[in-house]
């Protein structure tokens, strides 16, 4: 609405509350309204009306009418017309209808708009209740003048915010009759609200008259409905803009926000709904207004109640808000530029799920009544994935009405394939999160900061064209032991090298699913990855369509790839596989245990542990080994001479079979003076001493005087938990071969 109007209502409400700069934060419902028509043509002043709001059992309307409170028209500052009613639905309607008589009784035009002192009556008194209570408010309601804005076109200087009717009349040389407002907390009485309004209608005079000749032209506008839409990483959202509420029902949608902040303008797609770590609403959402001023009035609504629970409003930032809604996927973009559609969340569809498979899903019902049919076919279906393209068994489905997603989401928890499926409403936002934390995200951290600080500048991803004689198996159930792969193998367990089976452990030190196994060649390892590729395996000793049953993907790969990713690194390369299209190598397995009982001591210990000359040639310092990694001698028996051995890491990853999965062998880096072997013990006690150790391994034949116990070369104290000592040739693999027990 551009053009000037024909006629202002002027008008005015009071609650059972606060008022003034308070009005409609305390959530009391409206006791009144006030209005009085205005003639922007003639400039002449229509009558005043009051529509009082009280419920039928009220004792205060009794009362009042027995004082003969009840017909004020005689006295001076009260209303020409009164009416009560018992209901604010009924109030809405009468207001409109008898509003609309007046215009059709004048005759002069038919073009009527609100205009109040402030935002406060429309956005925060009418709006908020009518949701409250499911109010449909009449069209009226929806555009308004704010006498405040369109006085300081004509006065700069003043400022909204301290702008109130005593000011303005001041200002323009009018005789005001009516006290100054009381305490904002104090509820007014019913005849101050008529003093205001007749007040009100003198300045819309003043306006209107010369020299001003002011013109009501721009009106403010409430925004009937929410738009969805997206948010783009790359936009710029301003921080007084922005808030954060706290404490919403975990199935609230962005429609219910919406609905929560009625009569505030909330921008397109700026209701995001926050997820916690398990990628569930954590009760929490991000709200972007199109101004300071629509956020400054949402902040008031703080401790305001959505059904039950009462809603936490805070400040947050731009920043904020695009962490949880900015996204840069094309095909996010292109999947939410539908207009008008309802979303819906799928969460635990199987990895195999396909596109016909979901729309068979929806299109199953009893009658035209439950039909659900998803909007666009194949198009309005988004599934979920890993930055790999593996399936997160998350999708997300587009439905063209309300009622469709009612119907659908009554199929919650029904079967696809052998699965379950669990369905919720979802939002634009929602998407965007769930698709930034699986894609954006790699699926290991980087390396520990440690060890990231004394990496070369120089590229450590190997060649891709390297001799690929080792298998990577991934999705491997988290309870698979050694047995169950080499039950997994079967024929091509004869192809296993020595020691050639890694399993890769996570920061926690539990089965990361991943596993490397060196063969005895690439063609070996071909064939099986072509035979053994998406295969179930069985963990735990569960039967092949058991709880711990998963498909596993086999991927040949080479030694170096498989050095790399043990050291903790990933490979950013692509790599081809054989049985589907390119796959990004991004995050292979996760970096080493931090754990002290699984890392070795060297990795947190600053200061160097004071080593034999025999075997502190094994443990150089942590720099010189991830610089220039040493390859083993030629023709040992344990791992192949092209491999190359990360001290600080074997102990993470037990290679059997041969040995029990705490256990790791190493060469010795001369011929030890006796048959046996050296085993060193991490993990120890800083109270341990020599006595401890002779304990423990009571039984051998070990001298007491070769076992020294490692100290710390600073204070001359145990270095937390070292041992060397030599142990017969009855528990070393080979003569002079070092053996490291991880846990005693």
């Amino acid at each position: 609405m551009t053009a000037q109007v024909d006629y202002l209502a002027v008008l005015y409400t009071t609650t059972s509350g606060a008022s003034g700069d308070l009005l409609g934060s305390d959530e009391k419902e409206i006791g009144q309204l006030v209005w009085q028509i205005v003639d922007l043509q003639t400039k002449k002043l229509g009558r005043v009306n009051e529509l009082i709001i009280s419920s039928e059992q009220s004792e205060v309307t009794e009362e009042k009418e027995e004082d003969g409170e009840g017909v004020r028209a005689q006295e001076k500052g009260s209303a020409e017309s009164i009416s009560t009613v018992t209901s604010l639905q009924r109030a809405l309607n009468q207001f409109h209808l008898i509003l609309t008589n007046e215009v059709n009784i004048a005759g002069r035009g038919t073009s009527v708009c609100l205009c109040t002192d402030g935002q406060l009556h429309i956005r925060q008194v009418i709006h908020p209740e009518a949701a409250g209570k499911n109010i449909v408010v009449p069209d009226c309601f929806y555009t308004f003048f704010d006498l405040r804005k369109e006085f300081r076109e004509h006065f700069p200087l003043s400022d909204v915010k301290s702008l109130d009717v005593h000011f303005m009349a001041d200002s323009l040389s009018l005789t005001v009759d009516t006290p100054a407002m009381q305490d904002p907390l104090t509820v007014l009485a019913p005849e101050t609200a008529v003093q205001q309004v007749q007040t009100m209608a003198n300045i819309v005079l003043a306006l209107l008259s010369e020299p001003l000749c002011h013109t009501f032209k721009n009106p403010e506008r409430v925004y009937e409905k929410f738009e969805s839409g997206t948010c783009s990483k790359m936009e710029r959202v301003h921080d007084n803009t922005v808030i954060r509420a706290r404490g919403l029902p975990w199935q609230s949608s962005d429609q219910d926000i919406a609905r929560f902040f009625r009569g505030l303008n909330i921008a397109k797609g700026g209701a995001a709904l926050c997820l916690n770590a398990q990628g569930r609403r954590n009760g929490e959402a991000l709200v972007r207004f199109i101004s300071e001023e629509h956020r400054d009035l949402a902040l008031q609504r703080h401790k305001h109640h959505m059904g039950n629970r009462y809603i936490e409003v805070y400040k947050a930032t731009g920043e904020d808000f695009l962490k949880i809604a900015g996204g840069t996927s094309s095909e996010v973009a292109v999947f939410l530029s539908r207009e008008d559609q309802v979303i819906v969340r799928m969460r635990g569809l199987p990895f195999t799920a396909t596109h016909e498979q979901v729309l068979a899903f929806f299109s199953q019902g009893e009658g035209l009544k439950e039909s659900c049919p998803v909007s666009g076919g194949q198009d309005g279906i988004l599934f979920v994935r890993f930055p790999d393209g593996r399936p997160t068994g998350d999708a997300f489905v587009l439905f063209a009405c309300e009622e469709h997603a009612q119907n659908a989401l009554r199929k919650h928890k029904d079967i696809l394939g052998k699965r379950y499926i669990e369905l919720f409403k979802s939002t634009a936002a929602e998407v965007q999160q769930v698709l930034n934390r699986y894609s954006s995200a790699p699926l290991i951290p980087v390396a520990p900061a440690p060890l990231v600080s004394v990496m070369p500048t120089v590229s450590l991803l190997p060649s891709p064209g390297g001799m690929r004689d080792c298998l990577r198996l991934r999705g491997l159930p988290y309870t698979a032991c050694i047995e169950d792969i080499l039950t997994f193998l079967g024929e091509f367990t004869q192809d296993i090298r020595p020691h050639g089976v890694h399993m890769v452990l996570n920061q926690q030190g539990r089965p990361s699913g991943d596993c490397f196994i060196q063969m005895s060649s690439a063609e070996r390892a071909f064939a099986a990855s072509q035979r053994l590729h998406k295969q179930v395996m069985c963990g735990g000793g569960g039967g092949p369509r058991g709880v711990n049953s998963r498909y596993v993907e086999v991927f040949p790969c080479s030694a170096d790839e498989m050095g790399l990713v043990l050291m903790g690194g990933s490979l950013s390369h692509t790599h081809t596989h054989t049985h589907s299209r390119s796959r990004s190598g991004t995050g292979l397995s996760p970096p080493p245990c931090k754990s002290r009982r699984l890392s070795p001591p060297n990795y947190f210990t600053s200061a160097p542990a004071m080593l034999p000359a025999d075997a502190a040639a094994l443990y150089p310092p942590i720099g010189q080994v991830l610089l220039s990694p040493r390859h083993l001698p030629p023709g040992h028996a344990y791992y192949p001479a092209s491999a190359q051995l990360y001290m600080n890491y074997t102990t993470y990853y037990p290679s059997p079979p041969g040995s029990p999965s705490t256990l790791g062998f190493f060469p010795s880096p001369s011929p030890m003076t006796s048959p046996g072997g050296l085993v060193r013990m991490p993990g120890l006690a800083y109270s341990n001493g020599v006595k401890d150790l002779i304990s423990a391994v009571q039984g051998f034949q070990s001298p007491i005087e070769a076992m020294p116990l490692l100290s710390n070369s600073l204070m001359g104290q145990s270095s937390g938990g070292d041992s060397l000592m030599p142990l017969p040739q009855l528990m070393a693999k080979q003569a002079g071969q070092y053996l490291d027990l991880t846990l005693l």
